[in-house]
């Protein structure tokens, strides 16, 4: 048997460590970058938008030469088609991969919430770190921990709830008439705006939480909450969802 010492077994690693670290974090970052792209795309869709580059662009905030980029990678790929109109459509490849992003992104959502007690408006970013490392395995379990919930704490769907939210009866905050409403869901293009984020919290205007529409001018939504009256940007009024009570 050949044996060998121990400067010599470090030796014999020293030149293999290295090249497999150079490796492994570039993959894991494409791969990462890729599910982003395809996590988005499904945003936008159920969002009514119809997902091109250049929404991409404005929900990512990279440049559009880096979209243009990853999407050519994605054809390639075979995760999402190029439509006639220059739109993107997701293959069942990519939606598949689309939908479990999703999904393990909303459930950590409710976990950090729900059980954690993670304030509100920070819960999105951390989910970002959460959503790749969740397993099947932990993915069923949080299911069963959490009551298999319809929505995010934001109000936006789950994939595959066994408890899917009726929307037929949600409006925009922006076209909501003068009266007492309930915020039901707010779009995934605020959740990337801390500062929209910051007052929506600040305000109250929460999912779950009712509010009572006072007027709306060329500046926005004037609502009264318990934190009293706010004015609720025309920009923010239009990514917000409510129903009314």
């Amino acid at each position: 048997m050949l044996a060998l010492s121990a400067s010599e077994c470090k030796l014999s690693f020293r030149g293999i460590e290295p090249l497999d670290q150079r490796y492994r974090a570039p993959m894991a970052e494409m791969h990462d970058a890729t599910e982003e792209y395809l996590e988005t795309i499904l945003e936008l869709e159920e969002e009514g938008i119809v997902p091109i580059r250049a929404r991409l662009v404005e929900r990512l905030g990279v440049s559009a030469p880096a979209v243009s980029e990853h999407v050519n990678r994605l054809v390639d790929g075979g995760y999402t088609e190029l439509m006639g109109d220059r739109s993107l459509r997701l293959t069942e490849k990519g939606r598949q991969l689309a939908t479990t992003i999703v999904r393990r992104h909303r459930l950590a959502e409710r976990l950090l919430v729900d059980i954690i007690g993670l304030e509100w408006e920070k819960v999105h970013r951390e989910a970002d770190r959460w959503e790749h490392a969740i397993s099947a395995d932990v993915e069923e379990k949080l299911v069963a921990l959490l009551g298999d919930p319809g929505t995010c704490p934001h109000g936006n769907p789950i994939p595959g709830s066994a408890n899917r939210a009726d929307v037929s009866d949600h409006v925009l905050l922006s076209d909501a008439s003068p009266g007492p409403v309930t915020v039901v869901r707010i779009s995934e293009k605020i959740e990337l705006d801390d500062d929209a984020l910051g007052l929506l919290a600040g305000a109250d205007l929460i999912p779950g939480h009712d509010t009572q529409v006072l007027r709306a001018d060329a500046s926005g939504v004037t609502v009264t909450t318990a934190t009293g009256d706010q004015l609720v940007p025309t920009a923010v009024a239009h990514l917000m969802w409510v129903t009314s009570r």
